[in-house]
């Protein structure tokens, strides 16, 4: 494929892949396990982030190809190893691109007044997956051009909020709502604060699309790992200051049950604040935001699944470069397909927490490939590697029972089918 990716392209696409669902949706689904600590929640999940961006920076150098910790785990840990991640890959990012449509609907039927009518939710859900998949099978060029504009809007969009919310709140509920004091009263702790930072963390990784395009990216063993952690940079500080500014402004209750009243909670939550635009803005701001996300995940998914078909772990055919537009298009329209039929789940809830517990095992898979890498190619401490696999796979024991029995399930079809296509193949 051709390398049309820059730096700031790079760092464009990592944007376009966190400021969505992350920040317009999931911080309410962790306020309602956590409450207030959601802000010390978001901190840590940073912090997990910081780990495993490091470990797929120094690898995506070392090994710049399509296909992410897919690749890296067949080239350094063991093909297995490889199929888990590749596999996990999709089915965490297709939930993530899932939950992308869905937030989407839900902020635009909400300001609309059309907020609880859940057969409206998905329709315009499925619809939004359509378009996107149609504009990512045309090419990468388009679609990173479509990108930053609608992560500028986001930008602009998550500081109008911040700065709108200072100016509201009274200076008393900051220390009330968002303080250690407000932490240490939080809920179940400390299990619910890992829970918490395991949905929470999810809302980080879409630095590993970055990583993905290795094949697109101009000067991959520099633009990578630079993309990678100013990507991580900008979004760690927005979190931070989106989440205070929502407990500071409203209270963990009702940030909590904005979200699952409406899926559009900082919307709700800006319609409270001094400037009456603010809501529509906040808005507008959501809806090309996870518009941004589900591009960038339909990329990410594409270039994946075109690693595996190239290894012969999924149909061959997946594999192959469309002249016309030199991108896989078949894989796109294949994970804009599975992104539908995840759509129709209509539950916000349920296609983030899938999401959680397989790319837990995917970047740990991706710390563990990172300790393999020789060490002339390493950039960074193996301590920083060792951290990011005691990080995953100890939040992997957060996550709810009924999410890890379709998890184990998901991966059972996984290696029968991987099964079915290597004997296929031998015979």
């Amino acid at each position: 494929m051709k390398r049309v990716v820059g730096l700031w392209g790079a760092v464009w696409m990592g944007l376009g892949s966190i400021l969505g669902t992350g920040v317009f949706v999931s911080l309410g689904i962790a306020t309602g396990i956590i409450g207030a600590g959601v802000v010390l929640a978001v901190a840590l999940a940073a912090m997990v982030a910081t780990f495993n961006g490091l470990s797929s920076a120094q690898l995506a150098a070392a090994h710049p190809v399509s296909g992410g910790t897919y690749a890296y785990g067949h080239r350094f840990v063991h093909p297995v190893a490889g199929f888990t991640a590749g596999w996990m890959f999709l089915v965490a990012k297709s939930a993530s691109a899932a939950s992308a449509a869905l937030g989407c609907a839900g902020y635009l039927l909400h300001t609309l007044g059309m907020g609880g009518d859940v057969a409206a939710r998905v329709g315009v859900a499925l619809a939004l997956a359509l378009a996107l998949t149609v504009l990512v099978a045309g090419g990468l060029r388009r679609s990173s051009g479509a990108n930053v504009v609608i992560v500028s809007l986001t930008l602009l969009s998550l500081a109008g909020f911040v700065v709108s919310g200072w100016m509201t709140v009274e200076p008393q509920r900051i220390a009330e709502r968002v303080g250690p004091t407000a932490w240490a009263g939080a809920p179940g702790l400390p299990s619910s604060l890992f829970q918490a930072t395991a949905l929470l963390f999810v809302a980080y990784t879409g630095y590993g699309r970055i990583a993905t395009l290795g094949e697109e990216v101009r000067e991959p063993s520099r633009t990578i790992p630079q993309a990678i952690i100013t990507t991580l940079a900008v979004s760690m500080v927005l979190y931070v200051a989106v989440a205070a500014t929502a407990v500071a402004a409203a209270g963990p209750e009702r940030f909590a049950a904005s979200t699952h009243e409406a899926a559009a909670p900082l919307e709700v939550i800006a319609r409270g604040f001094r400037h009456p635009g603010m809501a529509w803005w906040v808005a507008i701001g959501a809806i090309t935001a996870m518009a941004g996300v589900l591009l960038n995940l339909l990329l990410g998914l594409s270039r994946v699944l075109l690693a595996m078909a190239r290894r012969g772990e999924m149909p061959v055919w997946l594999g192959r470069i469309d002249a016309r537009t030199h991108g896989p298009t078949r894989a796109v329209w294949t994970m804009g397909g599975v992104t539908a039929a995840l759509v129709l789940l209509g539950d916000l809830r349920a296609t983030w927490s899938l999401s959680a517990l397989t790319v837990l095992v995917y970047y740990g898979l991706t710390n563990l490939a990172a300790l393999r890498l020789p060490p002339q190619a390493r950039r960074y401490p193996r301590w920083i590697a060792w951290a990011g696999v005691v990080s995953c796979f100890g939040l992997v024991f957060f996550i709810g029972w009924q999410v890890w029995i379709a998890g184990l399930g998901l991966l059972g079809l996984g290696f029968l089918l991987r099964g079915l296509g290597r004997s296929r193949s031998a015979g």
